[in-house]
């Protein structure tokens, strides 16, 4: 049997106690699925008192996670620590420069580092494996970088965030608002004390960065991502979904256009009856749509200590197979060298279409006027509706418009108009209608 694989690992937070464990509880199984002893020889963590339910009396203790990167007490080094600078960043590059593999689930560092990092594991021969920085236990970086050869993608969506999937589910089933689902997520753990990050479609935008590059073989450009957040979406819109026939969901995309690549995050209206619509609660999904397989999709827990340790683990479990002098695949599923620069496309058409909500005073020629707005702007609609508001508008009506194809700046445009024209009591609500499978 092959020498026992030496794994250091930076953080010991909820996911890092989890990798411990299952190491520890499942190591006879490992063994023998690997064909080699996987044991976790080193650990970092900024309190060495704290329980973390798992015996670490085995590990080397370092102080500095850096020190322990390039420590020559490891094989692996897996990284738990979080952020995108800082620390992680810098014991991930120590690690790949000793020739460690490395282990991470830090999507913020893959998404703002991970080019730089992959040339260095590539030059170093060393792997770089990163399976649950995005949409947790779901394999769906694995289905990219190796299930796929010969695919060529030409979009990939999904919900990739669990906590605003919880709230956007919670809202829909129980009436409930926006403020009232996000403190139930807090309390349940499924939402930071700031969960902006989450909410506002950081962390979505992220991971899609991350996916775009494997995708269309492109350098990752997480700056160039459109995105929106949930935070902004009421009950009217909810119900108003529903009577059209949708659900919202909040969805990062990519796809390849004849300009370049388009990359956005935002609220979107999905056809009940479609597959994504279906995702409930803090689950992930990830559609890939390729000419050769046609859509797959990919669901499954996208959170949480145990399923993101079991993508790390699974991570672990790869490098452990691998043997001395097997040419390792590159990691964003070309050589990073080779990787193109991001082109963002222009302007275009939307093929589903919006919903736009508007809260109009009640009065002779509002209803008119709006629909002059969309004319002068091009904008064809299939429906227009006007029905009361919400009680506490008082005298407002709502003025619900579903677009055909359209651009985003034609609609932008016609609200701004709209608004301008002073026929609005609130913020208007547009959101984008996507066909789904």
């Amino acid at each position: 049997m092959a020498e026992a694989l030496r794994i250091g690992i930076a953080g010991l937070g909820t996911v890092g106690a989890s990798v411990a464990r299952v190491l520890s509880e499942k190591a006879a199984e490992l063994t023998r699925q690997c064909g080699r002893e996987i044991v976790v020889t080193a650990v970092s963590a900024r309190d060495r008192t704290r329980d973390r339910g798992v015996d670490l009396g085995g590990a080397k203790w370092f102080d500095d996670p850096a020190e322990l990167a390039r420590s020559a007490d490891i094989d692996v080094f897996v990284e738990l620590i979080g952020g995108d600078d800082g620390p992680a960043r810098a014991c991930v590059k120590a690690a790949l420069e000793a020739g460690r593999h490395v282990v991470t689930a830090n999507k913020a560092l893959l998404a703002r580092h991970g080019v730089l990092l992959a040339e260095i594991a590539e030059k170093k021969g060393v792997l770089l494996n990163y399976e649950a920085a995005v949409a947790g236990g779901i394999p769906v970086i694995k289905t990219m970088r190796e299930a796929m050869a010969g695919n060529s993608v030409s979009r990939v969506f999904g919900i990739l965030n669990g906590t605003c999937n919880y709230i956007l589910t919670r809202m829909e089933a129980e009436g409930l608002s926006f403020d009232a689902c996000l403190k139930d997520a807090q309390r349940l753990g499924y939402a930071e004390a700031d969960p902006t990050f989450d909410i506002e479609g950081h962390d979505t935008a992220h991971k899609l960065a991350i996916l775009t590059s494997l995708a269309f073989g492109c350098r990752i450009s997480a700056d160039d991502i459109y995105m929106e957040g949930i935070s902004n979406i009421s009950q009217a819109d909810i119900r108003a979904a529903g009577e059209l026939g949708y659900r919202i969901k909040l969805l990062g995309v990519a796809q390849i256009t004849e300009s370049g690549i388009e990359q956005r995050v935002h609220p979107t209206m999905v056809p009940t009856a479609s597959v994504i619509a279906q995702v409930h609660g803090v689950t992930n999904a990830v559609a890939i749509e390729t000419d050769i397989l046609g859509e797959l999709l990919l669901s499954g827990p996208g959170a949480g200590g145990n399923a993101t340790a079991s993508a790390v683990v699974g991570d672990i479990a790869d490098i452990a197979k691998s043997r001395p002098g097997f040419q390792h695949g590159p990691v964003f599923g070309r050589p990073a060298k080779e990787l193109k620069p991001y082109k963002r496309a222009r302007m275009r058409s939307h093929e589903g279409g919006y919903f736009i909500r508007l809260t109009v005073h009640d009065r002779v020629g509002v209803f008119a006027a709006v629909a002059k707005r969309m004319a002068d702007n091009e904008i064809s609609l299939e429906s227009i509706v006007q029905h009361a508001a919400e009680p506490e508008a008082g005298t407002a009506k709502t003025v619900i418009l579903v677009t055909h194809e359209t651009t985003e700046a034609a609609v932008r445009k016609a609200v701004d108009g709209i608004t301008k024209d002073g026929h609005l009591t609130d913020k208007p609500q547009v959101i984008r209608i996507e066909r789904a499978g």
